[in-house]
């Protein structure tokens, strides 16, 4: 079966224009090692059912080879744009429409501040797909997970706003156009409220929040915060019907 073909507006563009009107837009993140796989259709009906903005698909380790394909699969069935979330530069798929290029900018590992995107680099550039440079910022979800394992780093204090703050200032002064404030796969407690509201105060770009985000409520309050996109990762994949709860109509906060 051929991919249906949508016409998309560039995800920076989206973003942008989302910040400037105020509007919360969702994602969720398909982890392609999940052993259960992607349900296309669930997955269609789902991200039409709650108006869902933007898919992404990634994680920080993999142990099969499912990724292209899980790309594949997702593109050829959602009507809006499919990121690329990549933990690592084997993470890469021309199927997508773009890819957040992460610098892990909380940490002090190089080879994920810059290291692995010089190989990627070659890659993207014979790819036509949209690339986003984005700071990444790993958060203390309450517990240890899979991307500060790998990644070697120690995630950001959950009550050092004031050091997420200037860590994404610098970021946004290095060139960076989306910061992601993420507590990583499994976190017992998402972002604080009060760490995304001083991340907002200092820079202009869109903020992405993921990790720990089970309830419309904890949704909400990134949005009211200063949250433009927040992701949805666990919840979803271990109870697909509860993305229905994080409707269009509770996105809207008149906050910017």
């Amino acid at each position: 079966m051929p991919p249906v073909i949508f016409a998309l507006m560039p995800v920076l563009s989206l973003l942008r224009e989302a910040r400037s009107h105020g509007r919360k837009l969702l994602a969720v993140l398909v982890d392609p090692d999940q052993p259960e796989g992607v349900s296309s259709g669930a997955l269609d009906e789902l991200v039409h059912a709650a108006g869902v903005d933007i898919v992404l698909v990634g994680g920080s380790l993999l142990t099969d080879d499912r990724f292209h394909e899980t790309v594949k699969q997702v593109k050829n069935v959602v009507p809006v744009p499919v990121v690329l979330f990549p933990g690592s530069v084997a993470q890469l798929s021309e199927d997508a429409d773009a890819v957040l290029f992460l610098s892990l900018i909380s940490g002090r590992n190089p080879d994920l501040l810059i290291g692995q995107h010089v190989h990627a680099a070659a890659r993207l550039k014979h790819m036509d797909i949209e690339v986003l440079p984005t700071g990444y910022l790993l958060v203390d979800g309450g517990r240890a997970t899979t991307a500060s394992y790998i990644s070697h780093t120690l995630p950001i204090p959950r009550d050092k706003a004031g050091i997420a703050a200037m860590t994404a200032l610098a970021g946004e002064y290095l060139g960076l156009q989306v910061i992601y404030l993420d507590g990583g796969s499994g976190a017992m407690h998402p972002v604080d409220p009060e760490m995304i509201r001083a991340v907002r105060h200092e820079v202009h770009c869109p903020i992405i929040v993921g990790g720990g985000i089970r309830t419309p409520e904890e949704a909400r309050a990134a949005w009211q915060a200063g949250a433009d996109l927040v992701v949805l990762g666990t919840i979803w994949e271990q109870h697909p019907d509860a993305l229905l709860d994080f409707h269009p109509e509770a996105r809207y906060t008149g906050h910017r």
